[in-house]
């Protein structure tokens, strides 16, 4: 099934939206609760899958959502439509936290695209989004990302999204060490495995984590600077320490400083 062709414009700095503009007939599909805002004549609906296998049957339908439902997302997708007759219609979607949406063109990668389980947020219809396992043990406990990461295929657009700034690395049969959870996408022909972080010494109080991702190869790297995980985190970490009135600073002098200034 060959993808629709989506015509698009991201918008924004840190919490980004991808505008689609549909020709009348044309469908994006996206992640439950991403739509921002929709025009006249674009209709929704919700299904169970991408819409790539329309004769799969109730039995397959299920088959998909259990493993959607794998990856933490809604077992159901969205299908928006341009119903109208008139001319183009836009609908736009918005990156669920501060971050990066990535335009990426799978007929010119090869027609494939590994990423990380939460970073798929539409694409044109024609677009099969499925889930890939690790094959490696040792990847899929320490990798960060899991044994499950999400596989798109294809020839039209899709839009991942990714926490604070995102680069592009391409490697040309060579190595790239990262911190396991700065990965947002690769292509499926690069290797990725999971290596020890130096020496003890360094593991235990180096602060880069025991363990760092390796992909080795030929091809397209993602990065994110700021995982949601580590984001998350701060923030929890943040919240905790500003229960009954106390807060804390940058830099702990400062923060027992205001602390004291404050009466707490």
């Amino acid at each position: 099934m060959r993808s629709h062709e989506l015509d698009y414009e991201i918008m924004g700095d840190d919490i980004q939206i991808v505008e689609i503009e549909l020709d009348p007939g044309e469908i994006v599909v996206a992640e439950a609760g991403a739509m921002n805002y929709m025009e006249d004549d674009i209709t929704f609906e919700a299904k169970m899958g991408d819409g790539t296998t329309a004769d799969e049957g109730i039995m397959g339908k299920l088959l998909g959502a259990g493993k959607r439902a794998l990856t933490g997302e809604s077992i159901f997708m969205t299908h928006f439509k341009n119903n109208g007759s008139s001319g183009k219609r836009r609908v736009a979607f918005a990156a669920p936290y501060p971050g990066k949406i990535i335009a990426v063109n799978l007929a010119d990668i090869g027609g494939e695209l590994l990423c990380q389980k939460d970073a798929f947020l539409c694409a044109a219809l024609g677009t099969e989004v499925s889930i890939a396992f690790n094959k490696k043990f040792g990847t899929g406990i320490f990798g960060g990302e899991g044994f499950i990461l999400q596989r798109l295929r294809g020839d039209g657009m899709v839009f991942v999204h990714a926490g604070g700034t995102v680069i592009k690395k391409e490697l040309r049969n060579e190595s790239l060490r990262i911190d396991t959870g700065c990965i947002v996408a690769f292509q499926p022909d690069i290797d990725y495995s999971i290596e020890q972080a130096g020496n003890l010494k360094s593991m235990v109080f180096g602060g880069e984590g025991l363990f760092l991702a390796t992909l080795r190869g030929t091809g397209t790297v993602m990065l994110q600077s700021m995982p949601f995980a580590r984001l998350a985190d701060r923030i929890i970490k943040q919240a905790g320490t500003a229960g009954g009135g106390r807060r804390q600073g940058e830099g702990s002098i400062l923060g027992q400083l205001g602390n004291m200034l404050d009466g707490s």
